[in-house]
């Protein structure tokens, strides 16, 4: 019986020839440094993964998405090793990679604190150092339990394995094939520092982690249920290199800069009282302010477009919810059911049931369509605690809510005339960077209609995304269960990415609730139904509108626009008639008439980011003028009324920023 002595393999698109046993990294002659991973045969791979005949070996970069994932999850396994080397008692929960970082859960007594953390973060720079080795070792369920006997939460995920999912994180361990651990191995004598169940891969030894950071520590419930115990989650950052993660180190001091939960509170706009509870935001008159030019606005822009407004109640019988599908496919994300008059009630999570109703309410006719239906409708949805954030993960909402019902051959045009629209409007707002993301069906049971729905479907979403001229990116499996959508997702100031406007093809509902109109030709027909939300929520928009601007809201949707700020108190009078003509003009305007001193009231109106302060001393009263103070400092003397007012209703009717 013969051996086979030599491997054929393709590599750069070129087909080698290899002596057997030779490993992928020996293939790609990688450094374990800048090539850190393969990928073989479409899977990713150890680099001392022998290679079999046939196989096609690619390699994988640090730098890369697959590169940075592997590098980081290797991170989490060095932090979870520091952390039992340190705290003995500490059992383990899971430590996958996510955007930007790692996390790993753990069960211990008592919280961290922030001397853990660097006691933790001190003794993993030690295992870097060591160069430790990830070793991969297939072993059988019954092996694992028995290595693993002293951790729970890993015996938990063996009894998982082939049902969990990626969403816990429970898939960096387990899956439906065999079981690896990964034991750490000393770089010189080979013996077993530490080990881990884990699907791999990982970086060949720990000196292949060039940069990491611990950033914080929190509660979290085990395997995202409130049902479970809750652990102890530790979060860090790793990266490529020292320059990478320092670059994303002051990312993240602007973004908490503009955090709009400390911007909301500085600027007075909005809460969240402990009294309604969590996801619950009650805004302040200066939000009120905001909150009405923003719908005010879109209103307008509505109206323009051929829109027809409608209302809806806040709760309806669980019938309604039967009927759409909702309580079959979206309860986990409903509040639970109140009982009325002997019936199950629901907050409803959707306005789309209750404007098929209106639809339904009386006969149409193919002359009405495409009919649109808008509202400022207020959805309850019930999100995890640990989800919750600020205004842009909230259980209470208001959405700015479209549907539009039309004919087959209307649908394509009229999904480009919606997304013309959206795109327009959210310009106006001052977001100009878009791409588009087309969310599909995969072939999972979450979702409802025939092929030939979702088809036709997805086809008309497409080709108006290809009219758009954007780039759109494919989302297999991310679609509504009741049909497609593509979602504008808009680059802020700082470069992050918000998902905001959906549309939604659904020739779903139209069939649940017997939709129809009369055709031309006298037929019933069943119109498509398109489903619209263009700032998601006014709530999230709100959030991200003031992250974007870091609290220095454009002009026309400052809360305040215009301070005067007299430079003594016999300048007051003057500086009130100038109030009372910018008032006139819908300019909102306030008078600094406290007893402060001047350099104090400017401290103040640019602390509340005001646009425009407008000061005046003797000599400005005796030319009939102001001096311009600008939110960024620069000061103008001098101006006559007639011109400052100009210059400021300009500025708000152009939507402009300064």
């Amino acid at each position: 019986m013969s051996t086979v002595s030599e491997l054929r393999i393709t590599l750069d698109g070129d087909e080698r020839v290899v002596p057997a046993g030779t490993t992928a990294g020996q293939a790609l002659q990688a450094d374990g440094r800048t090539v850190i991973a393969a990928r073989v045969d479409g899977e990713l791979r150890d680099l001392d993964h022998e290679l079999s005949d046939g196989a096609v070996v690619e390699p994988v970069e640090i730098g890369s998405a697959d590169g940075r994932a592997i590098m980081r999850h290797s991170t989490a396994h060095v932090l979870a090793q520091a952390v039992q080397d340190l705290f003995p008692e500490a059992r383990l929960g899971i430590g996958p990679p996510v955007e930007n970082g790692f996390y790993y859960d753990f069960d211990v007594a008592e919280p961290f604190t922030p001397d853990d953390l660097k006691r933790i973060e001190k003794r993993m720079r030690e295992i870097v150092k060591q160069g430790q080795r990830f070793c991969r070792r297939p072993v059988s369920d019954e092996q694992a339990r028995r290595e693993l006997a002293d951790e729970p939460y890993k015996l938990e995920l063996i009894g998982l394995k082939g049902a969990a999912g990626s969403d816990d994180g429970a898939d960096v361990e387990v899956g439906a094939g065999q079981l690896t651990i990964y034991d750490n191995l000393d770089a010189g004598s080979g013996e077993l520092r530490w080990k881990d169940l884990c699907r791999g891969p990982h970086v060949p030894t720990t000196k292949a982690i060039p940069a990491f950071k611990l950033m914080r520590s929190g509660g979290a419930y085990w395997r995202g249920s409130e049902k479970n115990p809750q652990l102890q989650r530790i979060y860090g950052t790793a990266w490529e290199s020292r320059e990478r993660q320092d670059e994303y180190l002051k990312f993240l001091e602007e973004a908490e800069k503009r955090d709009h939960r400390k911007l909301g509170a500085e600027l007075d706009l909005f809460s969240f009282p402990n009294e309604i509870g969590s996801g619950l935001a009650v805004f302040h008159p200066k939000g009120g302010v905001v909150r009405k030019v923003m719908e005010d606005y879109s209103r307008r822009r509505h109206e323009e477009a051929g829109y027809e407004f409608v209302n809806t109640p806040h709760i309806t019988k669980g019938a309604l919810f039967e009927t759409s599908g909702h309580l079959g496919w979206y309860k986990d994300d409903m509040f639970p059911a109140m009982e009325v008059d002997g019936g199950e009630y629901y907050l409803k999570p959707m306005n789309c049931p209750m404007h098929n109703l209106i639809y339904r309410a009386r006969g149409r006719s193919y002359r009405e369509l495409p009919l649109r239906l808008f509202e400022f409708g207020n959805v309850y949805r019930y999100e995890k605690s640990g989800v919750v954030h600020g205004l842009t993960r909230v259980r209470g909402m208001t959405q700015d809510d479209a549907h539009i019902y039309c004919t087959r051959e209307q649908m394509v045009g009229e999904i480009k005339n919606l997304l013309a629209f959206v795109l327009d409007l959210l310009r106006d707002f001052g977001l100009s960077e878009f791409y588009l993301e087309l969310s599909t069906r995969d072939d999972s049971e979450k979702f409802i209609g025939s092929d030939e729905y979702w088809e036709q479907s997805t086809a008309a979403l497409r080709e108006a995304a290809a009219d758009s001229g954007l780039e759109l990116v494919d989302d297999p499996g991310g679609a509504a269960f009741y049909g497609p959508k593509i979602s504008v997702q808009a680059k802020d100031a700082i470069g992050r990415t918000w998902q905001l406007s959906t549309i939604q093809v659904d020739l779903n509902q139209p069939d649940r609730f017997d939709l129809e109109y009369q055709a031309a030709d006298g037929s019933r027909q069943r119109p498509v139904m398109l489903h619209r939300a263009l700032f998601g929520s006014i709530e999230r928009f709100f959030g991200v509108l003031l992250e974007h601007y870091a609290g220095a809201m454009p002009p026309w949707l400052s809360p305040v626009q215009v301070v005067g700020i007299p430079i003594g108190d016999a300048h007051v009078p003057h500086l009130e008639k100038v109030a009372a003509r910018l008032r006139e003009r819908g300019i909102r305007v306030e008078v600094d008439a406290s007893a402060d001193r001047m350099q104090k009231k400017i401290r103040n109106a640019q602390k509340q980011k005001v646009p425009y302060m407008l000061l005046a001393g003797d000599d400005d009263v005796s030319k009939d003028a102001v001096s311009f103070r600008y939110r960024s400092g620069e000061q103008k003397n001098g101006v006559p009324i007639d011109e400052a007012v100009e210059e400021i209703v300009k500025a708000v009717e152009a939507r402009i920023q300064i």
